[in-house]
């Protein structure tokens, strides 16, 4: 079984990809977490790879790339990213959504910022990857067609929302 889990900051889907883990005994990676290994890999800090990215397409690609390769050498996997349920090929995509007031709290707190600088953030980098996205993979991120199962991250519990998912999967 193959999961894809995208939404954008603060929907939740670290937190429910790694519950959900846990719960079905499989691995789970995320975009972010290749992302950090590329910018290691470079020998830049992530606000220097950020900025590096930004000017070279390529990293993107990349990211999308690694994804699809390590999710197509295993049987069982849960792909955590924005764009992880374009690029993957998965038995289930979900997609996590949320309110902005309440994704802007959710980073607030987790980045230790007023929720007003978090909003204004999360409003401008949904723009920007927006932009980016139909740019480079002529992606509308807004377009939500692609996912199996759409969740409102604000209605439920991250342990809810990992037994929502497993629940969805054991009817594939």
């Amino acid at each position: 079984m193959i999961i894809t889990i995208g939404g954008l900051a603060g929907s939740g889907t670290t937190t429910v990809s790694k519950i959900l883990s846990d719960m079905m005994g499989i691995p789970y990676i995320s975009a972010g977490d290749i992302f950090r290994q590329m910018a290691s890999e470079h020998d830049m800090d992530i606000l220097e790879f950020s900025s590096y990215a930004e000017e070279n397409v390529e990293i993107d690609r990349q990211i999308d790339q690694k994804q699809a390769e390590i999710a197509g050498q295993k049987d069982e996997l849960i792909v955590e990213g924005r764009l992880s349920a374009y690029f993957v090929d998965a038995d289930l995509k979900v997609c996590l959504t949320t309110p902005l007031d309440v994704s802007a709290e959710r980073v607030s707190q987790r980045e230790n910022k007023t929720p007003e600088i978090a909003k204004a953030e999360i409003i401008k980098r949904g723009k920007s990857e927006a932009k980016r996205y139909q740019e480079i993979h002529n992606i509308d991120i807004n377009n939500l067609d692609t996912y199996d199962l759409i969740i409102n991250s604000h209605s439920f519990s991250p342990e809810s929302i990992a037994h929502i998912i497993l629940k969805a999967s054991e009817q594939l």
